[in-house]
């Protein structure tokens, strides 16, 4: 094999590596080694998650309900399956750089906004690159977008870190913890600079006080009902969104993609922007 053929599937090999995402099949996570992690060794038993119980999966509504159903803080709203303008040319094409969910499925928040969510996991090394990319998006998003980000859930270990994400989300809104975005980015730093996996509640509780939480108003947010809540919630959308690797994104509940389909991030960013026009022209 001549030179140029040995770049040409070196190039070829990377491009490959550089979309792929974390999957159900990748090892969720690493033994913990005490010797790399910085903070004091701590039992690293993985503690337990909201259980995945099918009879506890929120039941959401049906396309012809006339009223959404109360789901505690979580409002559940089926997606709107409206064809849009004709008149629109679109770049990216839908079984190609994204998937369609038949039939529409329900939402986080209200119809008032477009949803775009988030799967992730902060052990994944691709949703720990993404991250500054995905914050500059959101940042300058339109008004009539909402952006929301869900943790995947698929087994023991990112089940503790989906509750370490709601945790902080209510402790974020109850301003406990002022700087969101800067303690999201301190929880990707421990797993991937610092090696701390972040596997047992003591560990999640010492990471939490150095942001000025104090013990009692971790412990009350952690063992809250609310917070078992949002689990079920993410948990119940993740499996009708057919999530099986992360990062991925999903649009009103109607449009799945991801690195991988769309064959980068930056051009991933592109994709979603184009499935808020098509949602915008209803």
């Amino acid at each position: 094999m001549n030179s140029d053929k040995i770049i040409q599937l070196l190039v070829s090999l990377a491009a490959v590596i550089f979309v792929v995402a974390c999957s159900k099949q990748e090892p969720a996570a690493v033994e913990e080694d005490p010797a790399a992690i910085v903070e004091d060794a701590v039992d690293d038993t993985v503690v337990d998650a909201a259980p995945d119980d099918e009879d506890e999966t929120l039941d959401v509504i049906e396309e012809s309900a006339a009223e959404p159903e109360e789901t505690g803080d979580e409002e559940i709203i089926l997606a709107r399956a409206e064809e849009p303008a004709a008149n629109i040319t679109f770049k990216y094409q839908e079984g190609k750089h994204y998937h369609r969910l038949v039939p529409s499925q329900p939402t986080i928040g209200g119809a008032d906004k477009i949803e775009v969510a988030e799967f992730f996991w902060y052990g994944c090394p691709h949703c720990y690159d993404l991250e500054p990319t995905i914050n500059r998006w959101a940042a300058e998003a339109p008004a009539n977008v909402r952006f929301v980000r869900v943790p995947a859930m698929w087994n023991d270990v990112l089940q503790v870190h989906a509750k370490l994400f709601y945790t902080e989300e209510v402790l974020v809104r109850n301003g406990s913890i002022v700087d969101a975005e800067g303690f999201r980015t301190a929880v990707f730093e421990e797993y991937h600079g610092r090696g701390n996996r972040l596997l047992s509640e003591p560990t999640i509780k010492r990471l939490f006080a150095r942001y000025g939480v104090g013990d009692e108003d971790f412990d009350k947010t952690w063992s809250s009902f609310e917070v078992s809540q949002k689990l079920r919630v993410a948990a119940d959308l993740a499996r009708r969104y057919s999530i099986a690797s992360v990062p991925a994104i999903v649009v009103n509940g109607k449009y799945r993609t991801g690195g991988s389909e769309a064959g980068s991030y930056p051009k991933m960013i592109e994709v979603i922007d184009e499935l808020v026009i098509r949602e915008s022209a209803r």
